[in-house]
């Protein structure tokens, strides 16, 4: 009866017993695509604590520990009788404390109430906690208490933490010599350290692979290959990929504990480093950022926010993939590609590149020439202004505007009013939308929405334009001359340059993947001589090099695409004229008699006399891209010597139509 009456006042005093918070925090991770950590984030104090699973960790070490710790661990209710016993004995016949008895439950009850384990109130406290632990929780989740929350020196907490700071990788798969460091630093966490001290460290370590030898859990000769192995001279940093896009992930979801992200750790890992070494020759104040997507998935594969999270002389901190910025030129395919599908343009369409005004906006091209007549393909190549505005003040404004809506573009208006500013870059962006737009112009006219998180519903954006526009478009763009060393006709790429030089800019795409790539000043002060085409074009081009070992081929025309030369188009593609002018045949046509294309002529230094048939006054006439004679009327008149050399002679009528000519004067 007593007995009786003993066990269910000891089982009552058990049950009695209020255990600890056992859920406790676990750092924030943020995880690439394979599962691969990019960044985790420390709990309070600074501490690195990372969610673990038995599951997780290497078998052979969690064998090495429970042989060394707690041999019948798997068996026992808590407490092991045996263990304590021998303690004792061992005590007493040394007068001093040999080995210690406390199971891995004890060590657990322990690390949860932050206990001491030297007084006899303290070890009474962990034996009770220990036998509520047994009967409340399974072994597996003891053990994974254990894993997580085993101190192994400084600010790291848990075997995962450990592994990553001492080893550089996850605990899946140990070493002898690793798995027996790892089974002895939690003993003495601070005096093992094997950074501050290794001779300690490599003692503790070879102690515990000799037992695992007498144990039989090892043979003599792993034994001393494991304790000939170096030991890790310095605590590692933890990864710090994507850390832009870790914060922003975070901030948008602060519950979430683990974030499974579309990004490739090792394409992150390259992207970054090429930026670091792009900027490196440029200034310190030079920022830059990137954006690399699979267009055919939607699925981001990097997403570099800076080229130095912590540079702060670039203002590092600022994401620049999410910063409105003013595009420059990179919106021009979006409009050249809704006049081809609104059927205004061809790309061998000629189109008028001279002076223009719409109600006081008189825009002017980058180096202040006029062109003439040219075909839209080489207006788009040269990302001419003129003809451009004049395709936006066909299409209209808000119609460009919605279209970038449809595309999955968030644009910012600086006065609320589209205007035809916006073809030229006077609308806000971020490069995470570039790569949106540009992602839907790879696709075909149509592309998937970007995603980040691996768990996103996918989703496709609104339809651009026809597959035949997009296709005609992208012929265009594959045919711009590439960087210096660069292969031509395997990309089809934009550049831009925004005004007063504050922002570089290079889109593009092959025939899978589509990157942006901005470079400029985070802080948005000019940058003098920065353009798009110098400094990020060859960005672009070295990131799909990093990207895979060669471009994909871009797509095959789509069936109903009109593929033909200026001549052979119908009659009212041959010539852009907004829809509101009267057509007029070819005969009318301003013709350049004299001099004739070609023609070689000695002038000395006096004027070049010009002969016209047909056209309509007045006239203008253009010598390599500067007006020289406005508002003639006669059709035999002189104009200013050019100089000597070749010349480019344009000569425009009253509506709009022209003749060229190219002569060498000596």
């Amino acid at each position: 009866m007593l007995l009786v009456a003993g066990n269910r006042a000891f089982n009552a005093w058990v049950q009695r017993t209020e255990l600890p918070v056992t859920l406790a925090e676990t750092s924030t991770e943020v995880r690439d695509r394979n599962g691969a950590l990019l960044r985790a984030y420390p709990v309070g104090s600074g501490i690195w604590r990372l969610a673990v699973h038995p599951d997780q960790v290497d078998p052979d070490y969690l064998s090495m520990l429970v042989r060394y710790e707690d041999k019948r661990f798997w068996t026992h209710a808590g407490v092991d009788p045996t263990a304590m016993l021998r303690a004792a004995a061992q005590a007493l016949w040394n007068f001093r404390a040999v080995s210690g008895g406390s199971t891995l439950t004890m060590q657990v009850a322990r690390l949860l109430e932050d206990g001491s384990t030297g007084r006899w109130a303290g070890k009474l406290r962990q034996v009770r906690l220990a036998l509520a632990l047994e009967r409340r929780l399974s072994k597996q989740q003891i053990l994974t208490l254990y894993l997580t929350h085993a101190p192994y020196g400084g600010n790291l907490e848990g075997i995962r933490a450990a592994t990553l700071a001492w080893f550089g990788k996850e605990p899946k798969r140990l070493t002898a010599s690793q798995s027996a460091l790892l089974v002895a630093l939690p003993q003495s966490p601070e005096r093992r350290r094997p950074d501050r001290a290794p001779d300690l460290a490599r003692a503790a370590r070879d102690r515990v692979l000799s037992r695992m030898a007498r144990q039989g859990m090892i043979d003599a000769d792993e034994m001393q290959m494991a304790q000939g192995e170096a030991m890790p001279r310095k605590m590692l940093p933890f990864a710090q990929l994507a850390p832009h896009l870790g914060d922003r992930m975070r901030a948008a979801d602060p519950e979430t504990q683990r974030f499974d992200l579309t990004i490739d750790a090792a394409v992150q890992a390259r992207m970054e480093q090429l930026l670091r070494d792009a900027t490196r020759q440029q200034g310190e104040r030079l920022s830059a950022a990137m954006v690399v997507a699979d267009y055919q998935t939607g699925e981001v594969l990097a997403s570099v926010g800076s080229p130095g999270y912590r540079d702060s002389r670039r203002l590092g901190f600022v994401d620049m993939t999410q910063a409105l910025r003013s595009p420059g030129s990179t919106l021009k395919p979006l409009i050249y590609g809704l006049a081809i599908d609104e059927g205004l343009v061809h790309p061998e369409t000629l189109i008028h590149d001279g002076p223009v005004n719409f109600d006081g906006y008189a825009p002017q091209n980058f180096d202040g020439a006029f062109r003439g007549d040219l075909r839209v393909r080489e207006a788009l190549q040269l990302s001419l202004n003129i003809p451009v505005v004049k395709l936006t003040n066909e299409l209209g404004a808000p119609r460009i505007m919605s279209a970038l809506r449809r595309a999955g573009v968030a644009p910012k208006l600086p006065g609320g009013v589209p205007g035809l500013a916006i073809a030229l870059g006077g609308v806000g962006v971020t490069l995470q939308d570039l790569v949106q737009l540009y992602a839907g112009l790879a696709a075909g006219g149509q592309g998937p929405a970007l995603s980040l998180r691996l768990d996103e519903v996918r989703a496709q954006q609104g339809r651009l334009m026809s597959d035949v526009a997009a296709w005609q478009l992208m012929d265009i763009l594959r045919g711009l001359a590439p960087p210096q060393g660069a292969r031509a006709g395997v990309l089809a790429y934009k550049t831009g340059t925004s005004y007063g030089h504050r922002d570089a800019w290079a889109l593009g795409w092959d025939g899978r993947h589509v990157i942006g790539v901005w470079m400029g000043r985070a802080d948005g002060t000019p940058v003098p001589g920065v353009f798009g085409g110098s400094l990020a074009a060859p960005v672009l081009f070295e990131a799909f090099g990093r990207l895979k070992p060669d471009f994909e081929p871009l797509p095959p025309p789509p069936p109903a695409t009109l593929i033909v030369s200026s001549a052979e188009l119908p009659r009212p593609l041959r010539r852009f004229r907004p829809r509101g002018a009267a057509f007029d045949g070819p005969s009318d046509a301003p013709q350049l008699l004299f001099p004739p294309d070609g023609a070689r002529l000695s002038l000395q230094d006096g004027p070049l006399t010009l002969k016209l048939r047909g056209g309509a006054t007045p006239f203008l006439v253009l010598a390599n891209g500067r007006p020289v004679i406005q508002g003639q009327h006669l059709r035999e008149f002189e104009i200013p010597n050019p100089g000597r050399g070749f010349s480019a002679l344009v000569v425009v009528d009253g509506d709009g139509r022209s003749a060229r000519a190219t002569v060498r004067l000596d």
